[in-house]
């Protein structure tokens, strides 16, 4: 039986939203073919998730010198803890599916700040002097994305910083088993809209089979 963490970044519902209409295809696909399988589903949206900000520096800072846990003010201590648990919670788990839109060429703000708590150095990466090396070599992720234009070609592509973001994550932490599920084009053609979302709906149930029966390659 593996775990898997389900986690979106949109504030809209899941029949308002491109993505989250293909991400829920994907799980209903996925449960389907492994519904013994452990799934989180982390909605970013209705999450406390810390920034990196003073309160957390200065608790690691203190940590780092050698204080105890009690030592940190009520503010250190409650978003270091809160950091912690969902580092924690990320490493347990054997597979991840983000699902996110695109927003003004990337991401939205909640899953930048919630992948800010899963890179953490001697968690998920280790420096070496040969750089940087992933430490969750063991994982394997998809993300589903939905653009109102094209990104996969043509001028745009070199604007398109949100799944390329994901996958540079996703490397630098250690995890090479991805995949990306587009569905684009829905604002540039409304007409096609509904189509271009059923077709990537196969697309994401068909993945999602796989996804559930193919073994993790370390």
């Amino acid at each position: 039986m593996s775990k898997m963490l389900y986690i979106t970044a949109n504030p809209k519902s899941d029949e308002q939203s491109y993505s989250l209409s293909v991400g829920r295809a994907f799980l209903e696909a996925y449960r389907t073919e492994k519904p013994n399988d452990e799934i989180i589903e982390l909605d970013l949206y209705k999450m406390d998730i810390p920034y990196i900000d003073t309160d957390v520096f200065s608790g690691w800072g203190k940590l780092q010198q050698g204080k105890a846990f009690e030592e940190l003010s009520a503010e250190e201590k409650s978003k270091v803890a809160k950091i912690n648990e969902l580092t924690e919670q990320f490493i347990s788990a054997d597979k991840y599916v983000f699902v996110t839109p695109m927003w003004n060429f990337s991401i939205p703000p909640k899953m930048k700040a919630y992948i800010d708590t899963i890179c953490i150095a001697g968690k998920t990466f280790k420096y070496t002097e040969n750089g940087p090396v992933g430490l969750l070599t063991d994982k394997k992720a998809v993300h589903i994305q939905a653009r109102g234009g094209i990104y996969s070609e043509g001028p745009a592509k070199e604007v398109e910083f949100g799944d390329r973001y994901m996958r540079a994550i996703f490397q630098f932490i250690g995890i090479t088993d991805v995949q990306s599920i587009i569905v684009e084009g829905m604002a540039q053609m409304p007409n096609e809209a509904e189509s271009i979302k059923q077709k990537a709906i196969l697309k994401a149930q068909e993945a999602a089979k796989k996804f559930a029966r193919d073994v993790v390659q370390v």
